[in-house]
């Protein structure tokens, strides 16, 4: 009865109604963090954006599109959380948070990114997984700071060469794409410690024992007919993880030739879901 009360309430726009839904915002918390999440919050109230010391503000599990310009106001703001909202673009506003360091876009429509988003020099954590990006956004390998990356879960086929210009980058998570082949790119970024390409469409994977900041490569539920070899004390998780290179070649013969028989009659059906 609760979220059905909030649910209707925040269709009307009046200030007791948002107050019900947000409580009095008349004091800065004291920890500087303002959690609004799963409030049925269809706009931010301008009140929420007058705490200019304000450091992590909460907006996940909401119905927000949109977002006030009064945030840029926030600028000292180092996380924001706008995940499961129905965000289909990225608001102006949040390109102009200088001391940005982490934003969770997850779970909203969004299939692309403001050029703007080149402005956070200081964002190091992002993430976009279930979204509906066909095509990695470009932008994002301008963000010189960016340490981890999370696109899981949305249609990109390919990486950019220009992602090796993010020397900082540690760790990227790409579960559940449509990569056909491991990306060539991630075979130069030397310094990267997590690879995830779980649950994409990698038939070969190739050697990654050169990468030397390499501590855990995921790449089970591809139809591959190899595992990637890999430098001592890496992890792997995946068929053959724990199999020598020997036992995975003999393996590796007869998988190849199933996974082409699987091949062969599943694709009308991944066309089809394409």
């Amino acid at each position: 009865m609760g979220n059905a009360m909030r649910g209707v309430i925040a269709f009307i726009p009046s200030e007791r109604c948002q107050r019900f839904l947000v409580g009095d915002l008349k004091e800065m918390p004291l920890d500087r963090t303002l959690d609004l999440s799963g409030r049925q919050l269809r706009r931010l109230p301008v009140a929420a954006c007058v705490f200019d010391e304000l450091v992590k503000l909460y907006l996940s599990d909401n119905n927000l599109s949109t977002l006030p310009a009064e945030l840029e106001g926030l600028r000292k703001l180092q996380l924001l959380a706008l995940d499961f909202n129905c965000f289909e673009e990225l608001p102006a506003a949040v390109c102009r948070l200088p001391q940005l360091n982490i934003l969770y876009l997850g779970n909203n429509r969004l299939y692309h990114l403001p050029r703007e988003l080149r402005e956070l020099k200081e964002l190091s954590t992002l993430w976009l997984e279930t979204n509906c990006f066909t095509v990695f956004p470009k932008v994002v390998c301008e963000l010189s700071n960016l340490k981890t990356l999370h696109l899981g879960y949305n249609q990109i086929r390919s990486l950019p060469k220009e992602l090796k210009r993010l020397e900082e980058l540690r760790s990227i998570w790409l579960a559940g794409n449509q990569l056909a082949e491991f990306p060539p790119v991630l075979l130069e970024m030397h310094f990267l410690a997590v690879i995830d390409v779980d649950r994409n469409k990698i038939r070969q994977f190739p050697g990654l024992s050169h990468m030397q900041g390499l501590k855990l490569v995921i790449y089970d539920h591809n139809p591959c007919v190899n595992a990637p070899a890999v430098g001592e004390g890496v992890r792997r998780v995946g068929r053959w993880a724990d199999s020598s290179d020997d036992e995975q070649e003999d393996d590796g013969s007869k998988a190849a030739s199933e996974t082409t028989a699987e091949v062969t009659e599943v694709q009308p059906e991944e066309e089809h879901n394409i």
